[in-house]
């Protein structure tokens, strides 16, 4: 006698998880819709960043402005020009040691 296998309904083979999920209408307009908005969300982020810079060069602006003011104030003054020094970008601190953390007692 040749042994059966007996087979339930979870062998039974279907197709329902190889479908493309791309062609299901529903799910491409719902990706349509969040790239969408991710779009305006990263134009929203990049229009404040734009702001921020420009602020930030208006600032500077400013700045050389009312240094200059000062300086012809104190030359109208009479005062001794000194030469004070003008800083572009702010260096970085050079770094004190070339290895990790140490702590001496």
């Amino acid at each position: 006698m040749t042994k059966r296998i007996m087979r339930g309904v979870q062998d039974i083979r279907t197709i329902s998880g190889r479908v493309n999920e791309s062609t299901i209408p529903y799910k491409a307009y719902m990706k349509l819709s969040i790239l969408e908005m991710e779009k305006y969300r990263r134009g929203k982020e990049k229009t404040s960043a734009l702001e921020r810079v420009q602020n930030i060069d208006q600032r500077f602006k400013d700045i050389e402005a009312e240094r200059q003011e000062i300086i012809r104030s104190l030359e109208a003054q009479g005062a001794p020009r000194q030469r004070l020094p003008i800083v572009d970008v702010p260096a970085a601190a050079p770094r004190t040691t070339t290895g990790p953390f140490k702590i001496r007692y």
